[in-house]
Protein backbone atom coordinates (compact mmCIF):
# COMPACT_ATOMS: atom_id res chain seq x y z
CA UNK A 1 0.00 0.00 0.00
CA UNK A 2 1.10 3.34 -0.73
CA UNK A 3 1.61 6.20 2.07
CA UNK A 4 0.76 9.40 1.69
CA UNK A 5 3.85 11.65 3.05
CA UNK A 6 3.56 15.20 5.24
CA UNK A 7 6.19 16.72 7.04
CA UNK A 8 4.59 16.11 10.23
CA UNK A 9 1.38 13.26 11.57
CA UNK A 10 -0.27 14.17 14.65
CA UNK A 11 -1.85 11.30 16.34
CA UNK A 12 -5.03 12.66 18.42
CA UNK A 13 -7.45 15.35 17.41
CA UNK A 14 -7.79 17.31 21.16
CA UNK A 15 -6.64 20.75 21.59
CA UNK A 16 -2.71 19.55 22.10
CA UNK A 17 -2.67 17.76 18.67
CA UNK A 18 -3.94 20.99 17.14
CA UNK A 19 -1.96 23.09 18.08
CA UNK A 20 1.08 20.90 17.50
CA UNK A 21 -0.17 20.77 14.33
CA UNK A 22 -0.99 24.48 13.81
CA UNK A 23 2.31 25.45 14.79
CA UNK A 24 3.96 23.65 12.45
CA UNK A 25 1.57 24.80 9.53
CA UNK A 26 2.42 28.21 10.59
CA UNK A 27 5.96 27.36 10.33
CA UNK A 28 6.22 26.10 6.74
CA UNK A 29 5.35 22.56 7.32
CA UNK A 30 2.48 20.11 5.97
CA UNK A 31 0.40 17.98 8.91
CA UNK A 32 -2.27 15.56 9.23
CA UNK A 33 -3.99 14.44 12.36
CA UNK A 34 -5.48 11.39 12.70
CA UNK A 35 -8.42 11.30 15.25
CA UNK A 36 -10.60 8.29 15.82
CA UNK A 37 -12.97 10.39 17.62
CA UNK A 38 -14.34 14.15 17.68
CA UNK A 39 -12.06 16.36 16.80
CA UNK A 40 -11.60 18.55 19.70
CA UNK A 41 -11.29 16.29 22.19
CA UNK A 42 -11.59 15.28 25.59
CA UNK A 43 -11.50 18.78 26.65
CA UNK A 44 -14.12 20.25 24.38
CA UNK A 45 -16.83 17.36 24.71
CA UNK A 46 -16.27 15.54 28.18
CA UNK A 47 -14.13 17.42 30.58
CA UNK A 48 -13.10 20.93 30.87
CA UNK A 49 -15.81 22.75 28.95
CA UNK A 50 -18.90 20.42 30.04
CA UNK A 51 -17.51 20.44 33.22
CA UNK A 52 -17.32 23.64 34.09
CA UNK A 53 -20.53 24.51 32.33
CA UNK A 54 -22.24 22.08 34.94
CA UNK A 55 -20.65 24.05 37.99
CA UNK A 56 -21.22 27.88 36.52
CA UNK A 57 -25.06 27.68 37.90
CA UNK A 58 -24.40 26.88 41.56
CA UNK A 59 -21.43 29.12 41.22
CA UNK A 60 -23.71 32.35 40.12
CA UNK A 61 -26.20 31.28 42.72
CA UNK A 62 -23.74 31.45 45.57
CA UNK A 63 -22.46 35.00 44.15
CA UNK A 64 -25.99 36.51 43.94
CA UNK A 65 -27.21 35.08 46.96
CA UNK A 66 -24.04 36.98 49.61
CA UNK A 67 -25.18 40.19 47.75
CA UNK A 68 -27.82 41.84 50.40
CA UNK A 69 -29.37 43.91 47.10
CA UNK A 70 -29.46 40.98 44.50
CA UNK A 71 -30.22 38.28 47.30
CA UNK A 72 -33.78 38.87 47.53
CA UNK A 73 -34.10 38.19 43.72
CA UNK A 74 -32.88 34.85 44.43
CA UNK A 75 -35.70 32.12 43.88
CA UNK A 76 -35.17 28.02 43.87
CA UNK A 77 -32.00 26.55 43.12
CA UNK A 78 -30.23 25.09 40.33
CA UNK A 79 -32.23 24.48 37.05
CA UNK A 80 -30.86 21.50 36.31
CA UNK A 81 -32.88 21.43 32.74
CA UNK A 82 -31.82 24.76 31.92
CA UNK A 83 -28.06 23.60 32.85
CA UNK A 84 -27.80 20.29 30.68
CA UNK A 85 -29.66 22.09 28.00
CA UNK A 86 -26.37 24.57 28.25
CA UNK A 87 -23.96 22.06 28.67
CA UNK A 88 -25.41 20.80 25.18
CA UNK A 89 -24.97 23.93 23.12
CA UNK A 90 -21.47 24.15 24.77
CA UNK A 91 -20.25 21.06 23.28
CA UNK A 92 -22.56 22.14 20.10
CA UNK A 93 -24.63 18.69 20.76
CA UNK A 94 -21.44 16.53 20.15
CA UNK A 95 -20.78 17.14 16.92
CA UNK A 96 -17.30 18.88 15.60
CA UNK A 97 -18.52 20.32 12.53
CA UNK A 98 -17.03 23.76 13.25
CA UNK A 99 -13.66 22.22 14.63
CA UNK A 100 -13.04 20.24 11.34
CA UNK A 101 -14.04 23.62 9.74
CA UNK A 102 -11.00 25.00 11.78
CA UNK A 103 -8.97 22.74 10.84
CA UNK A 104 -9.20 23.17 6.81
CA UNK A 105 -9.27 26.76 7.25
CA UNK A 106 -6.02 26.46 9.30
CA UNK A 107 -4.25 23.71 6.66
CA UNK A 108 -4.11 21.17 8.37
CA UNK A 109 -5.76 17.38 7.01
CA UNK A 110 -7.42 15.04 8.77
CA UNK A 111 -7.73 11.32 8.35
CA UNK A 112 -10.75 10.02 10.62
CA UNK A 113 -10.09 6.74 12.12
CA UNK A 114 -7.46 4.99 14.47
CA UNK A 115 -3.96 5.23 14.06
CA UNK A 116 -1.08 2.68 15.00
CA UNK A 117 2.36 3.31 14.93
CA UNK A 118 4.25 0.70 12.27
CA UNK A 119 7.61 1.14 12.56
CA UNK A 120 9.69 4.72 12.40
CA UNK A 121 7.78 7.51 11.31
CA UNK A 122 5.21 5.26 9.86
CA UNK A 123 1.09 5.50 11.00
CA UNK A 124 -1.21 3.23 9.93
CA UNK A 125 -4.97 3.98 10.30
CA UNK A 126 -7.99 1.86 10.24
CA UNK A 127 -10.63 3.51 8.72
CA UNK A 128 -14.67 3.66 9.96
CA UNK A 129 -15.21 2.31 6.61
CA UNK A 130 -12.88 -1.03 7.52
CA UNK A 131 -10.27 0.28 4.79
CA UNK A 132 -6.93 1.43 6.13
CA UNK A 133 -4.47 3.89 4.94
CA UNK A 134 -0.58 4.62 5.43
CA UNK A 135 0.87 7.66 6.81
CA UNK A 136 4.30 8.46 6.57
CA UNK A 137 6.27 11.27 8.13
CA UNK A 138 8.74 13.28 6.66
CA UNK A 139 10.37 14.87 9.86
CA UNK A 140 8.01 13.89 12.64
CA UNK A 141 5.43 11.96 14.59
CA UNK A 142 3.59 13.91 17.40
CA UNK A 143 1.98 11.40 19.69
CA UNK A 144 -1.18 13.61 21.83
CA UNK A 145 -3.58 10.72 22.03
CA UNK A 146 -4.37 11.92 26.48
CA UNK A 147 -5.20 9.79 28.86
CA UNK A 148 -8.04 8.22 29.95
CA UNK A 149 -9.99 7.01 33.48
CA UNK A 150 -8.37 4.97 35.52
CA UNK A 151 -10.41 2.07 36.77
CA UNK A 152 -9.37 0.30 39.91
CA UNK A 153 -9.16 -3.19 40.66
CA UNK A 154 -11.64 -3.84 42.72
CA UNK A 155 -13.95 -6.68 42.67
CA UNK A 156 -16.89 -6.23 40.53
CA UNK A 157 -16.35 -2.64 39.36
CA UNK A 158 -16.20 -2.82 36.18
CA UNK A 159 -18.76 -5.50 35.76
CA UNK A 160 -21.11 -3.14 37.32
CA UNK A 161 -21.40 -0.31 34.56
CA UNK A 162 -19.76 2.56 35.90
CA UNK A 163 -19.53 6.08 35.35
CA UNK A 164 -16.19 8.09 33.99
CA UNK A 165 -15.57 11.58 34.12
CA UNK A 166 -17.38 10.97 30.20
CA UNK A 167 -20.56 9.84 31.47
CA UNK A 168 -20.59 12.29 34.50
CA UNK A 169 -19.91 15.09 32.34
CA UNK A 170 -22.93 13.91 29.46
CA UNK A 171 -25.35 12.87 31.50
CA UNK A 172 -29.21 13.71 30.37
CA UNK A 173 -30.82 12.05 33.00
CA UNK A 174 -29.86 13.49 36.93
CA UNK A 175 -29.71 10.32 39.38
CA UNK A 176 -31.34 10.63 42.91
CA UNK A 177 -28.15 9.16 44.24
CA UNK A 178 -24.48 9.06 43.36
CA UNK A 179 -21.36 7.26 45.03
CA UNK A 180 -18.31 8.59 43.85
CA UNK A 181 -15.07 7.26 43.77
CA UNK A 182 -11.78 9.21 44.79
CA UNK A 183 -10.86 12.56 46.45
CA UNK A 184 -8.99 14.57 43.29
CA UNK A 185 -10.17 17.21 41.37
CA UNK A 186 -12.90 15.42 39.42
CA UNK A 187 -14.08 13.80 42.57
CA UNK A 188 -14.45 17.11 43.89
CA UNK A 189 -16.11 19.23 40.97
CA UNK A 190 -18.22 16.70 40.57
CA UNK A 191 -19.70 15.99 44.09
CA UNK A 192 -19.97 19.86 43.91
CA UNK A 193 -21.98 20.00 40.76
CA UNK A 194 -24.35 16.84 41.51
CA UNK A 195 -24.97 18.48 44.55
CA UNK A 196 -26.44 21.34 42.90
CA UNK A 197 -28.72 19.40 40.85
CA UNK A 198 -30.19 17.48 44.17
CA UNK A 199 -28.64 14.49 43.83
CA UNK A 200 -27.69 12.64 47.26
CA UNK A 201 -24.12 12.45 46.85
CA UNK A 202 -21.58 9.97 48.75
CA UNK A 203 -17.88 10.79 48.37
CA UNK A 204 -15.57 7.93 49.49
CA UNK A 205 -12.13 9.01 49.66
CA UNK A 206 -8.74 6.31 50.52
CA UNK A 207 -7.04 9.01 52.07
CA UNK A 208 -7.27 13.32 51.98
CA UNK A 209 -9.33 15.34 49.53
CA UNK A 210 -6.75 17.17 46.98
CA UNK A 211 -3.65 15.99 48.71
CA UNK A 212 -1.69 17.81 46.20
CA UNK A 213 -2.31 21.16 47.58
CA UNK A 214 -1.98 23.43 50.98
CA UNK A 215 -3.66 21.73 54.17
CA UNK A 216 -5.78 24.78 54.55
CA UNK A 217 -7.19 24.69 51.07
CA UNK A 218 -8.05 20.52 51.57
CA UNK A 219 -10.01 21.91 54.78
CA UNK A 220 -11.85 24.67 52.99
CA UNK A 221 -13.44 22.29 50.21
CA UNK A 222 -14.13 19.79 52.59
CA UNK A 223 -16.54 22.03 54.73
CA UNK A 224 -17.39 23.37 51.31
CA UNK A 225 -18.80 19.98 49.89
CA UNK A 226 -20.55 19.09 53.60
CA UNK A 227 -22.16 22.65 53.54
CA UNK A 228 -23.73 21.44 50.03
CA UNK A 229 -24.81 17.80 51.57
CA UNK A 230 -22.30 15.78 50.22
CA UNK A 231 -21.62 13.07 52.41
CA UNK A 232 -17.89 12.50 52.23
CA UNK A 233 -16.50 9.91 53.76
CA UNK A 234 -12.22 9.61 54.17
CA UNK A 235 -10.10 6.53 54.95
CA UNK A 236 -12.48 4.44 53.46
CA UNK A 237 -12.49 2.67 50.86
CA UNK A 238 -14.34 0.30 48.21
CA UNK A 239 -13.95 -3.72 49.04
CA UNK A 240 -16.40 -4.87 46.24
CA UNK A 241 -19.49 -3.46 43.86
CA UNK A 242 -22.29 -5.07 42.34
CA UNK A 243 -25.17 -3.84 40.12
CA UNK A 244 -28.56 -5.12 40.37
CA UNK A 245 -32.19 -3.96 39.95
CA UNK A 246 -31.62 -1.60 43.48
CA UNK A 247 -28.83 0.17 41.72
CA UNK A 248 -25.04 -0.22 43.09
CA UNK A 249 -23.91 -1.58 46.01
CA UNK A 250 -20.26 -0.51 47.16
CA UNK A 251 -18.96 -2.95 49.92
CA UNK A 252 -16.90 -0.40 52.00
CA UNK A 253 -13.37 -1.50 53.34
CA UNK A 254 -10.48 0.41 54.95
CA UNK A 255 -6.76 -1.34 54.16
CA UNK A 256 -6.94 -4.51 56.09
CA UNK A 257 -9.69 -4.42 58.04
CA UNK A 258 -13.15 -6.35 57.81
CA UNK A 259 -15.67 -4.80 55.37
CA UNK A 260 -17.89 -2.22 57.83
CA UNK A 261 -20.94 -1.63 55.56
CA UNK A 262 -22.60 -1.47 52.54
CA UNK A 263 -23.98 2.06 50.51
CA UNK A 264 -26.59 2.12 47.57
CA UNK A 265 -26.74 4.56 45.27
CA UNK A 266 -28.25 4.41 41.45
CA UNK A 267 -24.89 4.96 39.55
CA UNK A 268 -21.03 5.26 40.62
CA UNK A 269 -18.60 7.26 39.28
CA UNK A 270 -14.92 6.50 39.25
CA UNK A 271 -12.74 9.41 39.80
CA UNK A 272 -9.42 7.49 41.07
CA UNK A 273 -7.00 8.80 38.33
CA UNK A 274 -5.59 8.56 35.01
CA UNK A 275 -4.09 6.25 32.65
CA UNK A 276 -2.44 7.53 29.27
CA UNK A 277 -4.08 6.72 25.94
CA UNK A 278 -1.05 4.51 24.46
CA UNK A 279 -2.62 0.84 24.93
CA UNK A 280 -3.34 0.15 21.71
CA UNK A 281 -0.43 2.69 19.73
CA UNK A 282 1.41 0.08 18.00
CA UNK A 283 4.50 1.62 20.58
CA UNK A 284 5.79 -2.13 20.67
CA UNK A 285 7.01 -1.82 16.99
CA UNK A 286 9.40 0.89 17.56
CA UNK A 287 10.82 -0.62 20.96
CA UNK A 288 7.88 0.81 23.71
CA UNK A 289 6.11 -0.59 25.89
CA UNK A 290 1.81 -0.29 25.05
CA UNK A 291 -0.06 1.12 27.75
CA UNK A 292 2.85 3.22 29.30
CA UNK A 293 3.51 7.05 29.65
CA UNK A 294 6.11 8.22 27.34
CA UNK A 295 9.16 9.96 28.30
CA UNK A 296 9.89 13.52 27.13
CA UNK A 297 12.95 15.71 27.51
CA UNK A 298 11.84 19.84 27.18
CA UNK A 299 11.52 19.90 23.49
CA UNK A 300 8.74 17.00 24.20
CA UNK A 301 10.84 14.61 21.74
CA UNK A 302 10.64 11.03 23.52
CA UNK A 303 13.78 9.71 24.53
CA UNK A 304 15.79 7.61 22.08
CA UNK A 305 13.36 8.82 19.28
CA UNK A 306 14.65 11.80 17.34
CA UNK A 307 11.70 11.70 15.02
CA UNK A 308 8.87 11.39 18.28
CA UNK A 309 7.22 13.76 20.45
CA UNK A 310 4.83 12.95 23.03
CA UNK A 311 2.73 16.08 23.85
CA UNK A 312 -0.12 16.70 27.05
CA UNK A 313 -1.11 14.22 29.27
CA UNK A 314 0.57 11.60 27.48
CA UNK A 315 3.78 12.43 28.67
CA UNK A 316 2.60 12.93 32.68
CA UNK A 317 4.03 15.90 33.01
CA UNK A 318 0.85 18.15 33.84
CA UNK A 319 -2.41 16.34 32.67
CA UNK A 320 -3.68 20.07 32.33
CA UNK A 321 -5.18 21.13 29.16
CA UNK A 322 -3.47 24.48 29.33
CA UNK A 323 -0.33 23.27 30.12
CA UNK A 324 -0.98 20.41 27.16
CA UNK A 325 -0.75 23.61 24.82
CA UNK A 326 1.78 25.30 25.98
CA UNK A 327 3.78 22.23 25.11
CA UNK A 328 2.17 21.97 22.07
CA UNK A 329 3.06 25.41 20.93
CA UNK A 330 6.76 24.34 22.57
CA UNK A 331 6.08 21.02 19.98
CA UNK A 332 5.20 22.57 16.92
CA UNK A 333 8.43 25.20 17.29
CA UNK A 334 10.70 22.59 17.98
CA UNK A 335 9.36 20.36 14.94
CA UNK A 336 9.95 23.27 12.52
CA UNK A 337 13.25 24.34 13.52
CA UNK A 338 14.67 21.17 13.44
CA UNK A 339 13.04 20.23 9.95
CA UNK A 340 14.76 23.41 8.24
CA UNK A 341 18.40 21.56 10.20
CA UNK A 342 18.45 24.05 12.93
CA UNK A 343 19.37 23.88 17.10
CA UNK A 344 16.66 25.06 18.99
CA UNK A 345 18.59 27.69 21.27
CA UNK A 346 19.44 28.91 17.35
CA UNK A 347 15.51 30.07 16.65
CA UNK A 348 14.67 33.46 16.34
CA UNK A 349 12.92 34.37 19.36
CA UNK A 350 15.22 31.58 22.38
CA UNK A 351 14.39 28.42 23.33
CA UNK A 352 11.28 26.86 22.27
CA UNK A 353 11.17 24.54 25.11
CA UNK A 354 8.50 23.48 27.74
CA UNK A 355 10.05 24.48 31.19
CA UNK A 356 6.88 25.70 32.88
CA UNK A 357 5.83 22.61 33.64
CA UNK A 358 8.84 22.37 36.62
CA UNK A 359 7.75 24.28 38.96
CA UNK A 360 5.29 26.85 37.46
CA UNK A 361 2.01 24.90 36.91
CA UNK A 362 -1.11 26.54 37.44
CA UNK A 363 -4.44 24.96 38.25
CA UNK A 364 -8.13 25.99 39.55
CA UNK A 365 -10.80 23.76 41.40
CA UNK A 366 -13.77 24.50 40.43
CA UNK A 367 -15.26 23.93 43.61
CA UNK A 368 -16.91 26.07 46.27
CA UNK A 369 -15.01 27.49 47.63
CA UNK A 370 -12.67 27.54 44.43
CA UNK A 371 -8.71 26.62 44.88
CA UNK A 372 -6.56 28.71 42.37
CA UNK A 373 -3.02 27.88 42.55
CA UNK A 374 0.69 27.90 40.88
CA UNK A 375 4.06 26.83 41.76
CA UNK A 376 5.26 25.16 44.86
CA UNK A 377 3.07 24.44 48.06
CA UNK A 378 5.18 25.18 51.79
CA UNK A 379 5.81 20.95 51.73
CA UNK A 380 7.00 21.14 47.94
CA UNK A 381 9.71 24.42 48.60
CA UNK A 382 10.67 22.59 51.75
CA UNK A 383 11.21 19.32 50.15
CA UNK A 384 12.96 21.29 47.33
CA UNK A 385 15.90 22.81 49.79
CA UNK A 386 14.18 26.16 49.70
CA UNK A 387 14.79 28.03 53.02
CA UNK A 388 10.53 29.20 53.08
CA UNK A 389 8.88 31.94 54.34
CA UNK A 390 4.95 31.45 54.44
CA UNK A 391 2.58 34.47 54.16
CA UNK A 392 -0.95 33.58 54.84
CA UNK A 393 -3.39 36.63 54.28
CA UNK A 394 -7.08 36.67 55.08
CA UNK A 395 -9.32 37.90 52.38
CA UNK A 396 -12.00 38.84 54.65
CA UNK A 397 -10.40 41.70 55.71
CA UNK A 398 -9.40 42.96 52.57
CA UNK A 399 -11.74 46.14 51.34
CA UNK A 400 -12.20 44.33 48.10
CA UNK A 401 -13.72 41.44 49.61
CA UNK A 402 -16.41 43.78 51.64
CA UNK A 403 -18.09 44.75 48.68
CA UNK A 404 -17.95 41.61 46.49
CA UNK A 405 -20.18 39.43 49.07
CA UNK A 406 -21.68 39.57 52.38
CA UNK A 407 -19.64 37.43 54.91
CA UNK A 408 -16.86 36.75 51.85
CA UNK A 409 -14.28 34.19 53.44
CA UNK A 410 -10.99 32.74 51.98
CA UNK A 411 -7.53 32.84 52.17
CA UNK A 412 -4.13 32.99 50.25
CA UNK A 413 -0.87 32.01 50.67
CA UNK A 414 2.48 33.22 49.33
CA UNK A 415 5.47 30.56 49.60
CA UNK A 416 8.23 32.81 49.46
CA UNK A 417 12.37 31.78 48.31
CA UNK A 418 13.84 33.74 51.21
CA UNK A 419 17.61 33.36 50.18
CA UNK A 420 16.09 35.15 46.62
CA UNK A 421 13.41 37.55 47.71
CA UNK A 422 11.33 35.71 45.40
CA UNK A 423 7.59 34.35 45.46
CA UNK A 424 7.86 30.33 44.30
CA UNK A 425 4.16 29.08 45.04
CA UNK A 426 1.23 30.54 45.74
CA UNK A 427 -2.56 28.94 46.40
CA UNK A 428 -6.33 31.24 46.50
CA UNK A 429 -8.91 29.90 48.46
CA UNK A 430 -12.39 31.67 48.41
CA UNK A 431 -15.31 32.66 45.76
CA UNK A 432 -13.98 33.47 42.71
CA UNK A 433 -10.52 33.38 42.81
CA UNK A 434 -9.99 31.95 39.59
CA UNK A 435 -9.42 35.32 37.63
CA UNK A 436 -6.82 36.77 40.25
CA UNK A 437 -4.37 33.53 39.19
CA UNK A 438 -2.62 34.70 36.13
CA UNK A 439 -0.80 37.62 38.38
CA UNK A 440 0.53 34.95 40.52
CA UNK A 441 1.56 32.75 37.80
CA UNK A 442 3.32 35.72 35.97
CA UNK A 443 5.33 36.81 39.47
CA UNK A 444 6.42 33.23 39.58
CA UNK A 445 7.41 32.00 36.13
CA UNK A 446 9.03 36.14 36.08
CA UNK A 447 10.70 35.43 38.93
CA UNK A 448 9.63 38.90 39.89
CA UNK A 449 11.45 40.05 43.29
CA UNK A 450 9.64 40.95 45.97
CA UNK A 451 10.88 44.55 45.91
CA UNK A 452 9.82 45.15 42.58
CA UNK A 453 6.31 44.02 43.51
CA UNK A 454 5.93 47.28 45.63
CA UNK A 455 5.20 49.09 42.45
CA UNK A 456 2.88 47.20 40.80
CA UNK A 457 -0.08 48.78 42.87
CA UNK A 458 -3.40 46.84 42.92
CA UNK A 459 -6.44 48.55 41.99
CA UNK A 460 -8.80 49.67 45.45
CA UNK A 461 -11.42 48.50 46.55
CA UNK A 462 -10.36 44.76 44.83
CA UNK A 463 -9.65 41.46 46.41
CA UNK A 464 -5.98 41.90 44.24
CA UNK A 465 -4.57 44.23 47.35
CA UNK A 466 -3.48 40.58 48.63
CA UNK A 467 -0.43 41.23 47.06
CA UNK A 468 -0.17 44.21 48.85
CA UNK A 469 -0.88 42.42 51.84
CA UNK A 470 1.92 40.04 51.37
CA UNK A 471 3.84 42.54 50.95
CA UNK A 472 3.51 44.23 54.40
CA UNK A 473 3.53 41.51 56.21
CA UNK A 474 7.48 40.12 54.11
CA UNK A 475 8.66 43.77 55.16
CA UNK A 476 9.17 47.14 53.35
CA UNK A 477 11.91 47.31 51.01
CA UNK A 478 15.28 48.67 52.23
Amino acid sequence: MDAEEYDLIVIGAGPVGENVADRAVQDGLSAVIVEAELVGGECSYWACMPSKTLLRPTSALRAARAVPGAAPAVRGGVDVGATLASRDRMVHEWSDASQVDWLAGAGIDLVRGHGRLEGERTVRVALPDGGEKVLRARVAVAVCTGSAALLPPVPGLAEASPWTSREATSVQDVPASLVILGGGVVACEMATAFASFGTAVTLLVRSRLLAETEPFAQDAVLAGLRRAGVEVRLGVEAASVSRDDLGVHVELGAGEREVREEIVADEILVATGRVPRTQDLGLETIGLEPGSWLEVDDTLRVRGHDWLYAVGDVNHRALLTHQGKYQARAAGDVIAVRARGGEVDDAPWGAHVATADHRAVPQVVFTEPQIAAVGLTQAGAEKAGITVRVLDVDLSAIAGAATHADGYAGTARAVVDVDRGLIVGATLVGDDVAEMLQAATIAVVGEVPLTRLWHAVPAYPTISELWLRWLEQYGRPA
